[in-house]
């Protein structure tokens, strides 16, 4: 099981740097604000590694390229349009509504990886649900925190945050493509 602990932190890593943007970018972003978030990240991690473990070896590749290029594509939008409204003049944001899509598109670019990872879990000498819930509770825990740490930085530099939020979310979509075709 310490083998699917690292394997948790390791898929973690991206939804925290959105969470942490989410945090950053939110006017008003409250404690109740992060843990929905952190819901939804858990969620989909604990899911598409169920998924992935279900689907079996013979998908790993073609699951890890698809999933690159559909998280690629995500992140360098919401990351584009975050970039742009940090120039725009302010509006009132919140994660209800319209931002539930944002939030689900996070959610769903991040766990991407946790899908070819629970296609990889069948190879360990765990089960695949309580490796699945681990890899949900260590992302719902990190994310949680890492949202709540980019509320700090956002209630200080509300523009300039935004703008980096958007920006880092472009780099960890590029990243993950640039790691899949290498």
């Amino acid at each position: 099981m310490i083998a699917v602990f690292f394997l948790a932190l390791s898929v973690a890593v991206d939804a925290c740097a959105a969470a942490m943007c989410c945090g950053l970018e939110t006017p008003g972003f409250q404690f109740r604000d992060g843990l929905r978030l952190a819901c939804w990240f858990g969620a989909f991690q604990t899911g598409m590694s169920l998924i992935g473990g279900l689907a079996g070896g013979e998908l790993n590749e073609h699951v890890r390229m698809l999933g690159a290029v559909i998280a690629f594509g995500l992140l360098l939008y919401l990351g584009g349009v975050q970039l742009l409204s940090a120039f725009q003049p302010q509006s009132c944001r919140t994660l209800s509504g319209l931002e539930r899509r944002k939030i689900a598109a996070l959610a769903l670019a991040t766990s991407l990886d946790a899908l070819a990872v629970g296609v990889s879990l069948a190879y360990l000498a765990v089960g695949l649900v309580p490796a699945a819930l681990v890899i949900g509770a260590v992302t719902l825990l990190l994310t949680l925190l890492s949202a709540l740490l980019g509320r700090q930085g956002g209630q200080r530099f509300h523009r300039g945050a935004s703008a980096c939020g958007g920006a880092v979310l472009m780099l960890i979509g590029t990243r993950i493509l640039v790691e899949a075709l290498v």
